[in-house]
Formats: C-alpha cells, structure tokens, sequence
C-alpha cells in the first residue's frame, strides 16, 4: 500500500489531519479522501454482504468537532452516489452508531471522530452488526482506496435525517429503571445528585436525556454543550486536567457521583462524593466486581499494565480470574470473546484507559453504558445503606506508579523491540531477585519483592517507541527499580534513554 493510505490506519480507526492551520500537520483528511474511504467502505460491506452497494443501508454519525460537519457531508454523499441508503445521525456518540445497525437492522455504520485527540484530527470507525472493525479490514479498506477500487455510481441513493440519540437514551433508562426496580420504577434516581462532565464532547445527552428524566438532580455538571475546539479541557478520563474538572464538580456541587466521558462516548471515568477518582485501576476493580457479582469465578480480561493490587483483588476478594493481555482495546475486547468462545466464563473486558466491554452489552466500549451500570450498582448499595467506595475497600494501590517511554532510533523498530525484549528475558531469568511473570502476553513483566514492585517493559502497538510502565508500594521503590533495569539498557545503543536518565537521576 502506499504510504500516503497507509499513514491513515490507526489501530481499528483511520485518524488524520482534518483542519489546517497546525504547523507540521497538513490537512490530510480532505473532502475527495474521505469521500473515497466512505465508498471503499461500501465496497468492503458489498463483498462481506454479497449485495450491491446500491442494496446497502448504513448510519453515519459524528463528534462533535469542528471538521465533523464537512467530513459527514462528503461521508454521506460519496455513499448516496453509489445509491446506498444513509441514515444521517448527526451528533452522536460512538456506541450509539454499533446500536442503531442492530435496532434498524443495518448493514454497517461510520462514526466520524478522533476520540480525545486535538480539535484539529479527526476520523472514521466503523461498524457491523458483529461489532467494530478489526485493523485488517482497514488495512483491507485503506488498500482498496489505494488501488482505486469503489463500487459503480448508480442512481437511486439517498439520505434521511434521524435522531438516533434519542432512541439509545431511552435504551438507558429503561436499563437503569430496570436494573433498580425501584418503587418509584420511572424515577429510580430521586433523591441522587449526579454530576456529568462531557468536556464539550457528545457526552452532554447522559445528563439531560438519561439522568434527569429518571429524577436526578444534574445540577453542577460541566461543559455538556458540544464545542469541538475542546476550550476547558481534553475530553479524556486518563487527563489530569480533566480528573480535576469533575472531582472539583463534585466538590463544589456536593453531589453523590460524578461521571465524565470522552469527545465520542466510548470512554468513562467517575469520581465518588469524596472528590476520589474511580479511575484506571480502581474502574477496572469497581467494574469487575459489577461483572463478576452474576457471573462467580468468571475471567476478566485487561490490558497488561495492571496493578498487582488490582490482580490480588480480582483472584482474593472477588473469587475470579485475572487474565492480563496486550494493550489496545480491542486486543483485550477480541480476546475475552475467544475465551468466551473456548467455554470460559468471561463477562468482561476492559482497559485501564477506561475502555470497557461488557458480554450483557455486546462486548461493546461504551462509557454510557459502564457508567449506567456503576449508578445502578450505587443505587443498590444506597439502599442497603452503604457506598461504592465498600466494593473496592479492599484494593491495594500502589505508592507510586510511572510511565516512561523510550524512542526506538533503529529503522525496523519492531524487530529492534522485540530483540530488546528477547534479551531482557535472558538477562532477568539469570538473576535470581528478578521475578519474571507467570503471565506476560505483551512484552516482559518483572516483580522485586525487596522493592515491593514491578516493571513491565513493551513495544507500542503502532509507534517506534517501547513504553516502561513501573510501581511500587513503597516510597522510592521505582526508581530503584528503574535504577535495576538500567544496568541492562545502557547496552541497547538505539533506544533513546533519556527519560530513565533522568528519572534516576
């Protein structure tokens, strides 16, 4: 594939530059090459189908950036062209558009949006009633824009404007109204003061169409007005910025719970009446004991950078099974529906970023949907007179925790990282302090029980770059780690070492 198609696969997304202005960025994502992925699409669709684009129906919807409008118009009509029946959602969160393929029997969906990155990217995620793309079917859509391959123009297309929003709002109230069963069954949340935070993304809709109708008091959320220039704050529950915006929502409003979401919806966080984040690994801990409350001993799928609190919690106090896999969402979603698959008991799926799947909901990352359930789940307790905060009493968190990454200088980086990694392995399993893992799907996890932690050290899905992920439950116990682990990188000449110099002193 060229280059220039190439560049565009990100992960199971296609991202690019859709606003000019950005030094070193030029805009990529024009109207004639989105166009040309919208049909590509189709053509991809016709051969998973067996029909004509011009007998398919498909749903596009977007975020609610500033390239949005322009990149949905030339979506919309590349399709219509090839007489392809659209349903133009507008706004629209990104789990909304996998919804409405099952609720209107579609064939597949778009998505415009470029999740939490800046105002001036953005891009198309697709869907099937199966679920999200995998990166091989963009590489196989990428590959057919290449080769300029796209279905026949043909007459007869068209395009009807609807608000599917409105539809998968009440899809989530009737799932709170029932999860609850509350005497009052339509105003389950009377009585809870529920902040949202949706950093001007398309998260606004949770509170003024699911929280409030069912009797929530919302006063106190923040930024729920679309703007795609992002002016408060990155709409990002892994953010600092953004963590701060909604414990100091909850704060000052002295609301019981507080949730905040990404730009698309398909991320969440929440913070308790206390301003704590329930973020990373303690969304991963409260989520997993939702899942696991139906489903005794089941498995949890995450991503490999986990606590070893957060494993301890999950195998001691829940009774389930910790299964650590590679990072990128989908990764950690495919796997869990494989061991689903094989017989084993999986209800659940998540990363630490806040990506989140869950069996009952079609192992779909919704951030709505997971935030529906850790209300509920708060509801429940309230009841019985105790409190979220209860369910995850017994995590153990780490005293400190870092992330470092290190540049790959060499031209096949891939193959430079794995070298890298395959010599670590030989170096660890020669001394015997070094505690390789039992379980290392993504390059090499290693404890210290003296330093009462661990490093995992990875190559980047997509990027030149080896992250080092480090904790500890003691004071200065990473650095002396990173200090540990030092001694073998000072050997590896094309890794930029910057970051561990520097944190080690």
């Amino acid at each position: 594939m060229d280059k220039f198609w190439k560049n565009f696969k990100s992960g199971t997304d296609i991202r690019g530059v859709a606003v000019e202005g950005v030094e070193g960025e030029p805009l990529n994502l024009t109207d004639e090459v989105v166009g040309k992925m919208a049909k590509a699409f189709l053509l991809w669709l016709s051969k998973k189908t067996g029909r004509q684009a011009k007998e398919l129906k498909v749903a596009v919807g977007h975020d609610s950036r500033i390239s949005a409008e322009r990149i949905r118009s030339a979506v919309v009509g590349a399709m219509v062209s090839c007489g392809a029946s659209v349903l133009d959602c507008g706004l629209s969160s990104t789990p909304s558009m996998f919804m409405i393929t099952l609720d209107k029997e579609l064939d597949g969906s778009v998505q415009i949006t470029a999740s939490h990155h800046p105002y001036h990217r953005n891009g198309l995620k697709f869907f099937t009633p199966e679920g999200g793309l995998d990166g091989c079917d963009i590489e196989e859509i990428l590959g057919f824009c290449d080769g300029e391959q796209f279905p026949e123009a043909a007459e007869g297309g068209m395009s009807v404007r609807v608000d599917y929003m409105k539809d998968y709002a009440a899809h989530l109230r009737r799932v709170i109204c029932e999860g609850i069963k509350s005497k009052h069954y339509e105003r389950p949340l009377e009585g809870l003061h529920i902040v949202v935070d949706a950093g001007n993304g398309a998260g606004g809709f949770y509170a003024y169409d699911v929280l409030e109708p069912l009797g929530a008091d919302i006063s106190g959320s923040v930024y729920l007005d679309p703007d795609g220039m992002f002016p408060n704050h990155i709409p990002n529950p892994e953010d600092k910025e953004a963590m701060k915006s909604i414990c100091g929502a909850v704060l000052d409003s002295g609301a019981d719970l507080g949730v905040i979401f990404d730009t698309d919806v398909d991320r969440g966080g929440a913070v308790d009446s206390l301003g704590a984040e329930i973020n990373r690994n303690r969304l991963v801990a409260l989520a997993s004991a939702i899942a696991l409350e139906n489903n005794p001993g089941g498995t949890i799928v995450t991503d490999s950078t986990t606590s070893a609190g957060l494993k301890k919690f999950i195998e001691g106090t829940l009774g389930g099974v910790h299964y650590r896999y590679r990072r990128g969402y989908r990764n950690v979603i495919n796997r869990a529906i494989e061991l689903n698959q094989q017989g084993i008991d999986c209800p659940l799926a998540i990363e630490t970023s806040g990506h989140a799947a869950l069996r009952e909901n079609y192992f779909l990352d919704d951030g709505a949907y997971l935030v529906t359930m850790i209300i509920i789940k708060m509801a429940q307790l309230r009841a019985e007179g105790k409190t979220l905060a209860q369910l995850t009493a017994d995590l153990e968190e780490p005293r400190e925790e870092c992330e470092l990454r290190f540049k790959i200088k060499a031209e096949d980086f891939r193959e430079y990282g794995q070298q890298v990694l395959t010599e670590l392995e030989k170096y660890a399993s020669q001394r015997e302090e070094w505690l390789i893992a039992d379980d290392n799907r993504e390059g090499l996890r290693v404890s210290f029980k003296d330093e009462q932690g661990w490093f995992l050290l990875r190559l980047s899905v997509h990027d030149p770059i080896m992250p080092l992920n480090l904790e500890s439950m003691k004071d200065g116990g990473c650095k002396a780690i990173a200090s540990r682990l030092y001694e073998f990188l000072k050997g590896c000449g094309s890794l930029d070492l910057t970051a561990i110099e520097k944190f080690i002193g």
